[in-house]
């Protein structure tokens, strides 16, 4: 009864969103309104999940069977070119040469793939483009180019996530790692190394996978607050995690969860799992790159299907090479509305714009919907400058998300931008 009454209310603040007055829906939302949208996710696509199992945790997987990076060192350094760009810090002064010198000479790039270590993450943990905790931004003061957009954040790694390391920085602070979807620097407290031995043991044939947000995970102390989609080996009855080991090492830890924060991998995709997985992404805070352990636009969409067992890539742009891709921007905004009621598939299909990406929940009043994690939406004063009307969070929008709004931009329309779908 506890279990129901708790979904009902879940359930009732996921509506909330539609409602709030922030989001830029002339329409209201209902329980029916809901289950008329789940009830039409694609049949075919939970068929096509059960075979997906294999080929997520191969590529999850994937970078322990590695004997070293598959970066170039060349592409590994991509990040140093930042020093050639107007860059200010967090204190929004100009990056001097002396300060980018010095990130530079600590990046040790000249042992470059010599450590070939493998290993995993302890914690979730922020993934740097240069071993700094310093932010890197253009220019703060122009709207869309100060907070939270640090570039120097490259992604957001979470607990148990396997790795290669490449070398560590001169301070030893950092490690260059790489994941099975994007590289970069790490804290070396935030991770230990691995011997095939822990590998054996870690990689079990019975997986869960976290399906609530920013659960307290404990081992006799506080150790991380977990994010769906986050993946967890079962033994024993137990959940297993990494613990450092006086040489830096890791052991294999058994640990309990409350049943209710995690589900047996993948998640059935059905009506009910998806209304209760989008109950945990909706209002969650805009975090670009993972920063402040939240969720950019692809992030969410990635760990909304990580759940289902459906492996996707960390950006945007490349998530468009997960299924199959259609482009539609040479149509006029009505045809790509037509386009899109007629071919794309609820909660099977994302919507890609440059630097943004959707996932499509279906129509109401003859309107596509989406869900994403926005940032901002583009408004012009009379004198034509251009602001941002903020967001922040993860919401359900029509594709013309900000058009009520006074100074909507009609040239900065979502769906003006609109590239393609991907149907996964």
């Amino acid at each position: 009864m506890f279990l129901k009454t708790f979904f009902i209310l879940i359930t009732a603040l996921f509506f909330s969103a539609c409602s709030n007055t922030k989001t830029q829906l002339p329409i209201s939302f209902d329980n029916k309104d809901f289950n008329n949208l789940t009830s039409k996710a694609n049949a075919n696509f939970t068929k096509d999940l059960k075979s997906s199992k294999k080929e997520f945790l191969e590529k999850y997987f994937w970078v322990w069977n590695l004997k070293e990076l598959t970066y170039s060192k060349k592409e590994a350094m991509w990040g140093l070119g930042y020093k050639n760009r107007k860059i200010y810090l967090e204190n929004h002064r100009r990056a001097s040469k002396e300060w980018f010198s010095i990130q530079i000479k600590n990046s040790n790039f000249e042992k470059y793939n010599t450590l070939k270590q493998k290993a995993i993450t302890l914690v979730n943990t922020n993934l740097r483009v240069l071993p700094t905790d310093s932010v890197l931004f253009y220019n703060p003061k122009k709207p869309g180019e100060g907070f939270p957009f640090d570039y120097n954040q490259n992604s957001l790694l979470k607990i148990n996530t396997p790795l290669i390391a490449s070398h560590y920085s001169k301070d030893k602070a950092w490690v260059y790692v790489q994941s099975s979807t994007a590289g970069g620097w790490v804290y070396s407290k935030n991770i230990a190394f691995v011997d095939d031995n822990f590998i054996k043991e870690f990689k079990t044939k019975d997986y869960y996978v976290s399906i609530f947000e920013k659960f307290f995970l404990y081992d006799n102390e506080f150790r991380e607050y977990v994010k769906v989609g986050s993946i967890f080996p079962k033994k024993y009855g137990k959940y297993i995690i990494a613990k450092k080991q006086d040489n830096n090492y890791a052991k294999i830890y058994f640990t309990d969860i409350n049943k209710r924060f995690v589900s047996k991998f993948p998640l059935e995709f059905n009506q009910k799992n998806i209304q209760k997985l989008a109950s945990q992404f909706i209002y969650e805070p805009y975090g670009w790159g993972g920063l402040k352990n939240h969720r950019d636009c692809s992030s969410f969409t990635q760990d909304f299907f990580t759940v289902f067992g459906k492996f996707l890539s960390r950006n945007s742009s490349a998530q468009k090479s997960n299924g199959k891709y259609l482009s539609i921007k040479e149509l006029s905004n009505e045809a790509k509305k037509e386009f899109i009621r007629k071919n794309a598939v609820p909660f099977s299909t994302l919507i890609y714009l440059r630097g943004h990406i959707m996932l499509y929940i279906g129509i109401k009043d003859n309107e596509p919907l989406v869900m994403h994690n926005i940032w901002s939406v583009k408004l012009k004063d009379r004198f034509g400058e251009e602001y941002r009307h903020i967001i922040g969070e993860t919401q359900i929008t029509t594709l013309e998300a900000g058009k009520t709004l006074n100074n909507f931009d009609e040239e900065k329309n979502i769906l003006n931008r609109i590239e393609g779908i991907v149907l996964l």
